[in-house]
């Protein structure tokens, strides 16, 4: 049943709504990864990293909803369920127990690498389709490479 009609083609929206729902699974997977290790970082910058950690959770948050939102508006449903992130997040698990604070600083430089990667890949596939979806992409990209830029500040 799709209830929102678009103004995009089926095909369009077809390539729009996969490109959300990949940008949703990550960042939803982002916000659940950065937590998990915020809670387990240990040593010596646990503090700044802790907070760093927050940061990084309040921005995936924010734009997971933005992109569902998205996705909604041109009647595609949006799917955040834990079996729908297990099996397509492009974002490594995440270690298991207390984690040195370096090892949570190149845990995040990888993760936001592998996100940031596959949102540069959407924002060139909606392009044509979709330059509002793409706005959007353009925007959750230009955050999550600061929170990057800052972690391998962090990692130097």
């Amino acid at each position: 049943m799709s209830v929102v009609k678009s103004t995009l083609s089926d095909a369009d929206r077809k390539t729009v709504g996969d490109a959300l729902q990949g940008a949703l699974v990550d960042l939803v997977d982002l916000s659940l990864v950065a937590k998990q290790v915020h809670w387990n970082v240990v040593g010596p910058r646990f503090r700044s990293v802790h907070l760093q950690l927050d940061d990084v959770v309040a921005t995936a948050r924010q734009h997971a909803d933005t992109v569902a939102e998205r996705a909604s508006a041109i009647g595609v449903n949006p799917d955040g369920r834990a079996a729908t992130l297990a099996g397509s997040s492009g974002i490594k698990a995440a270690p298991e127990g207390w984690i040195k604070d370096a090892d949570v600083v190149q845990y995040l430089v990888d993760g936001l690498g592998a996100v940031i990667t596959r949102m540069r890949e959407r924002i060139e596939v909606t392009d044509e389709p979709d330059p509002v979806t793409q706005d959007i992409l353009i925007g959750v990209t230009a955050d999550l490479e600061k929170h990057h830029w800052m972690f391998q500040a962090e990692a130097a």
